[in-house]
């Protein structure tokens, strides 16, 4: 796949992301629109096999909530759970970034009060 190519699949990926999380609660828009950039931002300059395992777990990503937030339930459930197998793979600073995401998604308010202090 040429180099524009790759460019151009993140690029729709990315804004279909952004696109689909409109369908979220306010606030996990809000975390989940900033954490998206974020890590699009931060691979931008990774190699080839890092790139394909990237687009895999996004595109997976889009197509589970895509399927969550299609369901017509009663009350909507979104995300799933990680298994610690997966978990353990994850490098150092993936770890913490989970972590702060966690403690976030368990203390709204807090995060809030920190980004004003």
């Amino acid at each position: 796949m040429s180099s524009l190519q790759h460019v151009s699949r993140v690029r729709t990926l990315y804004k279909a992301i952004l696109r689909l999380h409109r369908s979220l609660p306010l606030e996990m828009r809000a975390m989940g629109d900033q954490y998206v950039k974020d890590e699009f931002r931060r691979h931008k300059q990774v190699n080839a096999a890092e790139a394909h395992v990237f687009m895999q777990e996004w595109t997976q990503y889009y197509l589970t909530l895509g399927k969550q937030l299609s369901a017509r339930r009663k009350e909507q459930v979104v995300g799933t759970h990680l298994n610690e197998e997966f978990v353990q793979h994850f490098r150092d600073e993936q770890a913490e970034q989970l972590l702060e995401l966690h403690d976030a998604i368990k203390n709204p308010q807090e995060g809030q009060n920190n980004e004003h202090s």
